[in-house]
C-alpha cells in the first residue's frame, strides 16, 4: 500500500470509529422514539417499514461513503457518487466553505451487492452537487462552476470550464443540480433554466424552461419530472427541447405542471426536528409532519427488477420526515396526472431521524437506489429557526458528520448484480432493447459518445421495429445524436400509428432544418399544425420555421390565432415564438379578437409584464451600486423563489415587483423578512396559496449570515427595484421591528399583519 493510499485508508478508519463511538454514546443515552441515536447501517434498516414484497439492502456505509447526495452508474458496474461532506458542520454553517467534498467511485468486486472498494476520483471540492458521465469524461457541478474532466482510468485528466455561472448566487438549497442526460441528448437541470450539450467537441449552453429545486428525472417518453421542497411532483406534458425559446416567458402551459397535487405525508415517527415544527398546521397532534417540507430527488422507476406495478411510478424522497413516497402516474392524451399510491402510509418510512434520503436512481441491476446523507442537520443556516436550533441541541443532532449510506430496494430474497457490459457496437445495440430504461439510456449515450456511425443501419432497423416501441424512440434519438438522422427517418416516425413515436418525430424535425430541405420541412410542420392530433406539438416548432421562412411562420401564427386562441397550450407555444415581438402579436390578436379572457391574451400580457425595459435595466444597475449588499442578499436568497425580475416563479413564490407588501408599510415588510410568512397572501389582487406556491416563506432574522444593516439594504433595494417606488429602510427600522416582536419565533400570517 502506497503512502497516499495508506493516508486515505487511515482517514476512513478514523471516520468509521468516530461514527461508531457516537453510536454507542447515543444508544445508551436515548432509547425513546424521539431520540436520534446513530445506528449502524443494517440496524438502521430494521427501523424502516416497506412494502411486504420488497426489502432494503445496504450497499455502502461509512467509511466507504460519506454524505452522498447524488450518484450514477457506468457499464463497468461502478457507482460514481457525489459526497457533500461540508454541508452544515454546525448550526452556524461554520467551515462550510472548506474544500472537503469528493467524487468517489464505489465498486462491488465480489458481486455480493455490497461495495468493497472505494476510489477517490476528485477531492478538495466545495459542496459538489451533481455529476454526469459524458463522452470520455464527467461533468461536475461545484458552485459556482460546471467543470468537465477527462477520465483516465480512475483518475481525472484535463479539466475544461463549461460554465462559470452554472450555480451563480443562491444558497446550497437553491442552486442548480441534476445534470440529467435526457433522451433528446441534451443535459437538463433542476433549479435552472439552462441546458447543455457537447457539439463537435465544444460545450453549448441554451435557455430552456425553468424546472424544480433538487433532483430531476425522465419517463420513457423523455418528458421531465421534478419538484420543489413543498410540492410532491411537478412535470412536463411536452418534450423538454420544444420550449424555452422566449427568455421573457416565465410560465408556459404544459410545463411545470402539478402532476401530483396531493402533498400529504405519513411519517413513521415524530418529526419535531423540522424547521417550523412550532407553527400550527405543520405537525399533527402526534407531532408528525403533515405535508412535504423537503421534497427532493424525484425519480421515475423504469427498471425490470421490481414487480410490474412499480414500473413508471414516481418516487419522491422526504428527508425531513425520513420517508420515500410512491406516486402512481397515468397519461391521458399527453396530459400526465398522478396520485399517491397509499393514503395514511408510505412506500418506505423510517423511525430513524438520521435517515435523510437525498436522491433516488434505478441501478443497472434494476434495483431502486437511495443516497442517504445520514445526519442530523439538513436545514441550511440561512433559514434555520431558533426552534430547530434548540431541537438540534436537545437531541445532539450536530454530530457525527462523517456518516453516509447507500441502500437499494429489491424484491425480498433477491440479490441482483450490477450490469458489466461490453462497449462494442453489437453489445450496445442489444442493450438498446433492454427492459431497464436506465440501461437503454446508457446504451444510447455510449453509442453517441463513441460516435459509432457504423450502427446507423441497425438503428434504422430498430426504428422500424414496431414490436419494441421503447427501442424505437431511443433509435430515433441515437441517430440524431450521431448526426445520422434523415428526413426519411422522421417521416417514418410521423407516419407511425404510435402517437408517442409521432411526437418524438415532431420534436426531432427542428434538428433537420437546413437550406436544402427547409421548404419541405416547413410544409410538413404546416400540415401537422392543421391536424388536431398533432397541432399542439407542431406549434412549438414555430421558432425553427421562422429561422428559415419568416413568412411561413407568420402565416402559421395567424392560423393558430384564428383557430386556437383559447387553447392554453397553443397560446404558450405562440408566446414561445414571440421573443421581442410580444406587443406586436398582442395587437394582431386584438385586431381579430377583443376578448381579454382568452388564453392567448392572458399569456401575452403576463409575459409582457415580465419584460424589463431598457430604462428599468439602467435603474437596476444603479441600484446595485447603491445597495451592493442588498443586491447580494437578493441574489442569494430571494431570486431563487421570486425570480430574477421579481415576478415570482410558478410553484414557488408570488411577485415582489409592484407588490403591495413590498411597496407598503416598511415595518410589515421587515416583519415578513425577519420572521417569515405562512398561508395565503394577496398580491396584485390575486390570492396566492398552496399548492399554487409554497405555503411558507421562511424568515432570515435568526440567521447569523445577515446583519440588520444587510436586511435594511435588501429591503431598500427591493422597494426601489423594477417598477417599485417605495422609500428607503434603515438599520434602525429593522432594530425597531425586532424590538417590537422580541421573542417571536413563528412566522406571520397575512391576516395578522393586516
Amino acid at each position: 500500500m502506497g503512502r497516499y493510499q495508506y493516508l486515505i485508508f487511515s482517514a476512513l478508519i478514523l471516520a468509521f470509529v468516530a461514527c461508531n463511538q457516537h453510536t454507542a454514546t447515543d444508544n445508551t443515552a436515548q432509547t425513546d422514539k424521539d431520540s436520534a441515536a446513530v445506528l449502524e447501517g443494517r440496524e438502521a434498516i430494521k427501523h424502516m417499514s416497506l412494502d411486504d414484497d420488497l426489502e432494503v439492502q445496504l450497499v455502502a456505509q461509512e467509511p466507504m461513503v460519506v454524505a452522498p447526495v447524488a450518484m450514477t452508474f457506468d457499464f463497468s458496474g461502478r457507482m460514481w457518487v457525489v459526497e457533500m461532506t461540508g454541508f452544515m458542520p454546525d448550526t452556524t454553517g461554520n467551515g462550510e466553505d472548506i474544500a472537503n467534498g469528493k467524487i468517489v467511485i464505489l465498486e462491488d468486486k465480489n458481486g455480493d451487492g455490497v461495495a468493497d472498494e472505494r476510489t477517490v476520483f476528485l477531492d478538495s471540492l466545495v459542496l459538489p452537487r451533481a455529476i454526469s458521465l459524458v463522452d470520455s469524461g464527467i461533468l461536475v457541478a461545484a458552485p459556482p462552476n460546471l467543470w468537465y474532466y477527462e477520465i483516465h482510468g480512475n483518475k481525472p485528466g484535463k479539466r475544461t470550464l463549461v460554465d462559470d455561472h452554472y450555480a451563480d448566487g443562491g444558497n446550497v438549497e437553491h442552486q442548480p443540480n441534476g445534470l440529467l442526460r435526457a433522451m433528446d441528448n441534451w443535459i437538463y437541470n433542476a433549479k435552472s433554466d439552462s441546458r447543455y450539450r457537447k457539439i463537435d467537441g465544444k460545450w453549448v449552453k441554451e435557455h430552456t424552461q425553468f424546472r424544480g429545486q433538487w433532483g430531476i428525472s425522465q419517463d420513457d417518453e423523455g418528458r421531465l419530472f421534478y419538484n420543489n421542497n413543498s410540492q410532491n411532483l411537478l412535470g412536463d406534458y411536452f418534450l423538454p427541447g420544444l420550449s424555452g425559446k422566449n427568455t421573457h416567458q416565465r410560465e408556459a402551459a404544459g410545463y411545470d405542471e402539478k402532476v401530483v397535487k396531493d402533498n400529504n405525508v405519513y411519517p413513521a415517527r415524530k418529526n419535531l426536528g423540522v424547521n417550523r415544527g412550532y407553527v400550527k398546521g405543520v405537525l399533527n397532534e402526534e407531532g408528525k409532519l403533515i405535508s412535504f417540507t423537503a421534497a427532493c430527488g424525484p425519480h421515475i422507476y423504469r427498471g425490470e427488477l421490481l414487480p410490474p406495478k412499480y414500473y413508471g411510478s414516481a418516487f419522491v424522497a422526504e428527508p425531513a420526515a425520513n420517508l420515500i413516497k410512491w406516486n402512481l402516474l397515468r397519461d391521458s392524451g399527453g396530459v400526465v396526472t398522478g396520485e399517491q399510491a397509499y393514503k395514511g402510509k408510505e412506500f418506505l418510512a423510517s423511525t430513524d431521524e438520521r435517515f435523510r434520503p437525498t436522491n433516488l436512481i434505478t441501478g443497472t441491476d434494476g434495483a431502486l437506489y437511495i443516497t442517504d446523507m445520514y445526519r442530523g442537520i439538513i436545514q441550511h443556516k440561512t433559514y434555520l429557526t431558533p426552534y430547530l436550533k434548540q431541537q438540534i441541541a436537545d437531541r445532539k443532532l450536530t454530530l457525527p458528520l462523517n456518516c453516509g449510506r447507500i441502500y437499494r430496494i429489491v424484491p425480498r430474497g433477491s440479490h441482483p448484480i450490477l450490469l458489466k457490459a461490453g462497449l462494442n457496437t453489437s453489445s450496445l445495440l442489444t442493450l438498446l432493447h433492454h427492459q431497464n430504461g436506465i440501461i437503454r439510456d446508457m446504451a444510447q449515450q455510449q453509442l453517441v459518445d463513441r460516435k459509432m456511425l457504423s450502427a446507423a443501419p441497425l438503428l434504422r432497423v430498430a426504428l422500424h421495429d414496431t414490436t419494441r416501441p421503447f427501442t424505437q424512440r431511443h433509435a430515433l434519438w441515437t441517430l440524431e445524436g450521431l448526426g445520422a438522422l434523415t428526413l426519411a427517418d422522421v417521416r417514418f416516425a410521423l407516419d407511425s400509428s404510435s402517437p408517442g413515436l409521432a411526437k418524438q418525430g415532431i420534436a426531432a424535425l427542428s434538428f433537420l432544418y437546413n437550406q436544402k430541405n427547409s421548404t419541405i420541412i416547413t410544409g410538413i410542420i404546416d400540415s401537422l399544425l392543421r391536424q388536431p392530433a398533432t397541432a399542439r406539438y407542431a406549434a412549438w416548432l414555430l421558432p425553427a420555421v421562422g429561422k428559415w421562412d419568416k413568412a411561413a411562420a407568420g402565416r402559421m401564427e395567424q392560423y393558430i390565432i384564428a383557430h386556437y386562441a383559447g387553447d392554453r397550450y397553443m397560446a404558450a407555444a405562440l408566446v414561445n415564438n414571440a421573443q421581442d415581438r410580444e406587443r406586436a402579436l398582442l395587437e394582431q390578436l386584438q385586431a381579430v379578437n377583443k376578448d381579454t379572457t382568452i388564453a392567448l391574451y392572458k399569456a401575452l400580457t403576463a409575459t409582457m409584464e415580465d419584460m424589463q425595459s431598457a430604462a428599468e435595466k439602467k435603474k437596476m444597475e444603479a441600484l446595485e451600486l447603491l445597495y451592493p449588499r442588498g443586491r447580494e442578499v437578493f441574489t442569494n436568497i430571494c431570486q431563487t423563489c421570486h425570480g430574477k425580475n421579481g415576478n415570482g416563479i410558478a410553484s414557488m413564490a408570488p411577485p415582489l415587483n409592484e407588490s403591495n407588501w413590498v411597496n407598503g408599510d416598511k415595518k410589515k415588510l421587515a416583519a415578513i423578512v425577519l420572521y417569515g410568512l405562512t398561508g395565503p397572501v394577496t398580491v396584485h389582487g390575486k390570492v396566492y396559496q398552496s399548492p399554487e406556491i409554497s405555503g411558507d416563506m421562511p424568515g432570515i432574522g435568526a440567521s447569523d449570515e445577515y446583519s440588520d444593516a444587510d436586511i435594511a439594504q435588501l429591503l431598500s433595494f427591493l422597494r426601489a427595484a423594477w417598477k417599485n417606488k417605495a422609500g428607503e429602510v434603515t438599520e434602525a427600522d429593522i432594530k425597531a421591528v425586532r424590538k417590537q416582536y422580541n421573542g417571536r419565533q413563528k412566522p406571520f400570517t397575512a391576516a395578522e399583519l393586516q
